[in-house]
């Protein structure tokens, strides 16, 4: 693996309550590797977007980054206040929203935009600034991008949109790009596109992307890595293929058993039991140990971290030990591993 331009560890961010202080990412660590793409896996309310924005400095109160460090590029982020992490922000490390119309200005032309975005960094003309936008929109596969400088975002699909985003967030090559879910709202095809873009950005860029994504399928074909995240926590991490393939923890397993194209059609999907707890009222010792089919004794107690070799962790007492989980029936309410 390249040398990381990016290290988060033991990243704690909390919220103050009526109900008591939630932590919303509990000792989150990870590393990312210039060129690479690692994938940021959970349900809703497992803390995977409040992870990425805490490594931007982007939590305000009630919340907080209560502890750990963010390393870009040995620098610790979570130092940085004021104008010292605006700077940082765009130019080094940029973000992806999940809707670009939630980002773009609906008043002003994409070029407009574009160009201020150019000069909130770097001195330059304008002349300058619209070369480098114009550039950058070709980058993303955006065709006539002169034309599209000159358009309004209303005017554009949510692909081209989403296009768009990705190529503000290139402006400045920053080392690491975070993606919150940017391809969620949009149908497949357009999805496959913007999938094939980016992993070829990452290529030929060296930029390192955090996918943050509820959807296994996206990250099996887009992820080198992938961290799986629920209630706050890193419970798996390993090369995307090998996660894929041999899920170690019970919850990636769950997750893995009930993605659509692993079914036949028609077929009844497998689902994980219950729901995701409150982060104000977790169970004692492991998180999903009432969701789990592995669940003994021992999880009343903090999983301790269970390293496999080659980058495989799994947090939990009882891990998968077999090569790979059986498919389930499409009668089942549960799911079950290959023993």
């Amino acid at each position: 693996m390249s040398e990381p331009v990016l290290r988060v560890k033991d990243l704690r961010t909390q919220f103050h309550t009526r109900a008591g202080i939630l932590k919303a990412v509990d000792g989150v660590s990870f590393e990312v590797g210039r060129g690479r793409i690692l994938g940021l896996v959970g349900e809703s309310g497992s803390g995977k977007s409040v992870t990425g924005y805490s490594i931007l400095g982007l939590i305000e109160a009630p919340g907080e980054v209560a502890g750990g460090q963010v390393l870009l590029n040995g620098q610790d982020l979570t130092k940085l206040k004021g104008e010292a992490i605006r700077r940082v922000r765009g130019a080094q490390v940029a973000m992806v929203f999940q809707d670009p119309m939630m980002t773009l200005n609906p008043v002003l032309k994409i070029g407009t935009q574009m160009i201020a975005a150019v000069r909130a960094h770097d001195r330059v003309s304008r002349k300058v600034a619209w070369t480098r936008a114009r550039d950058a929109l070709a980058k993303v596969g955006i065709p006539s991008p002169e034309e599209r400088l000159d358009a309004y975002p209303h005017q554009l699909s949510g692909g081209m949109r989403q296009r768009v985003a990705i190529a503000i967030a290139l402006l400045h090559n920053p080392a690491v790009i975070i993606a919150d879910e940017p391809t969620t709202a949009l149908d497949v095809s357009i999805q496959g596109q913007i999938l094939a873009e980016v992993r070829r950005l990452a290529d030929e860029t060296g930029t390192a992307f955090v996918w943050v994504t509820h959807d296994l399928a996206v990250v099996s074909s887009l992820a080198d890595d992938i961290c799986v995240m629920y209630a706050g926590r890193v419970v798996e991490t390993g090369a995307a293929a090998d996660v894929i393939a041999a899920p170690r923890h019970p919850y990636t397993a769950g997750l893995l058993a009930s993605v659509p194209a692993e079914h036949e059609p028609g077929t009844r999907l497998p689902q994980v039991p219950g729901s995701t707890p409150s982060l104000a009222n977790l169970p004692p010792g492991c998180a999903f140990a009432p969701r789990c089919f592995r669940a003994g004794p021992a999880c009343t107690t903090t999983p301790p971290v269970q390293d496999f070799g080659d980058g495989r962790t799994a947090l939990c007492h009882y891990p998968i030990e077999t090569d790979k989980c059986q498919p389930l029936s499409s009668t089942s309410t549960t799911y079950r591993s290959a023993s």
